[in-house]
């Protein structure tokens, strides 16, 4: 079987290239194996990644004894959280498209037969997932994982907790001691953060997309079956390497709006119609954000994760995962279940034994937390091209607006402006 690969490894044309192996300790035995890509987003600044060099060591030995050979790279992640507030959140966005392009550019280069992805949060799945397409090799994607929910009197928090938090300060109705304690316990562990913000809503359509294993937008970080998740997806690289299961084969225009349609149900970040869209671009898919209200409209909002409701990503994952959300939305016709996925088999036959194990978590179909789906597109004068809203986490009285309003052309005007008392 010809690979990829053999255009660095065969031939007397590749002898030089072979010396540079030969540097590297490689092996003629390694050589003649398919060589497979570890695309590793560890660091040590944003908490999704700091557990990704176990996530990549496990992957490595899945791929290993499933007959290939792991070579790692890196890919660059911006922490959203701590970028935010500063000029540093004008540099997030840019790094998707930064980590699409470089990863196309140490895939190609190097001739890799295969390759899996070790992202977690915000921009790093959508760039990586970009990258997938445009490169079209085998591909499986593990992330590192969610982040456990903190806990302060006795009640979950998260990360939203604390820009509460400091809004309470502010008013006076906290102490700055109430501040520190949310502050030392709303983080508690590695992981993106334990919301249904950015990182975890396309970890989950990952899912959907059949791009990752299942349990990959859900288990924990500190879980040790995140280990094994890893592992599974070394394996599961070679198992398509084997059947030539390629991105664009499971990334189809259907697998998008599976995609949509799930997002719609978990209650997903805005975010996601930000890159659902970069990601259909890459498989030639024009996906407008239009398309997001017809699919909310008969789509049943299903979860209500923080900061939209009470329940967190290890609550989801206890009660069934992306899975059993899919499987709801499946028994109602909502899904295409002919997709292909990176098991080797469709999402129907992935999903037909998935159980709803907390209908309180995954609302049944007879008691969504609402008939129409998570988000929805706005389209008006201040928005001619559209906006999104995530309508599952607006309270009812703000669906309602009398008065004037106020335009600003950014953020910041709109400070200075509260600043010196003009509104």
């Amino acid at each position: 079987m010809m690979m990829k690969s053999d255009a660095v490894t065969k031939g007397m044309q590749q002898a030089p290239h072979r010396s540079l192996f030969n540097a590297l300790g490689m092996t003629e035995e390694e050589l003649n194996r398919p060589l497979v890509g570890i695309v590793s987003s560890y660091n040590e600044i944003v908490p999704g990644h700091m557990n990704l060099d176990k996530i990549v060591n496990a992957v490595k030995l899945g791929v290993a004894e499933a007959g290939g050979v792991p070579v790692v790279f890196p890919a660059i992640a911006v922490c959203d959280g701590i970028a935010m507030g500063h000029i540093g959140m004008k540099y997030s966005l840019v790094t998707r498209d930064l980590i699409a392009d470089s990863t196309e550019c140490m895939a190609l280069a190097h001739q890799f037969d295969a390759l899996v992805m070790v992202p977690n949060c915000d921009k790093n799945v959508p760039g990586l997932l970009m990258a997938a397409a445009r490169i079209n090799v085998p591909t499986v994607f593990v992330s590192g994982g969610p982040m456990l929910a903190g806990r302060v009197h006795g009640k979950k928090t998260s990360l939203s907790s604390m820009f509460e938090a400091v809004g309470s300060y502010a008013a006076g109705t906290m102490t700055e001691e109430e501040v520190k304690e949310y502050e030392a316990k709303a983080c508690p562990t590695c992981g993106s953060c334990s919301g249904m913000y950015t990182a975890n809503s396309m970890n989950c359509l990952t899912e959907a997309l059949g791009m990752g294993l299942r349990g990959n937008g859900t288990i924990p970080a500190v879980y040790s079956e995140r280990i094994k998740l890893a592992k599974h997806a070394g394996m599961a690289v070679m198992d398509m390497y084997r059947k030539n299961i390629r991105p664009r084969d499971i990334m189809t225009k259907d697998a998008v709006l599976n995609a949509l349609t799930v997002d719609m149900a978990l209650g997903c970040s805005t975010n996601s119609m930000l890159h659902l869209p970069a990601i259909a671009h890459e498989i030639g898919f024009d996906f407008d954000i239009k398309f997001a209200n017809p699919i909310s409209e008969k789509t049943p909002n299903l979860c209500h994760l923080a900061p939209a409701g009470p329940t967190y990503m290890e609550d989801l994952n206890e009660a069934g995962g992306v899975y059993a959300v899919m499987k709801e939305l499946a028994d109602a016709g909502l899904l295409n279940l002919d997709c292909m996925t990176v098991t080797s088999r469709t999402v129907g036959e992935n999903i037909k034994d998935a159980v709803n194990k907390n209908p309180e978590v995954i609302r049944p179909l007879d008691n969504p937390y609402t008939k129409t789906g998570g988000l929805a597109v706005l389209i008006g004068n201040l928005a001619p091209d559209g906006s999104v809203v995530k309508r599952s986490a607006v309270a009812p009285e703000m669906l309602v607006h009398e008065g004037p309003a106020r335009v600003f052309e950014c953020e910041e005007d709109a400070i200075e402006a509260i600043k010196s008392g003009k509104i």
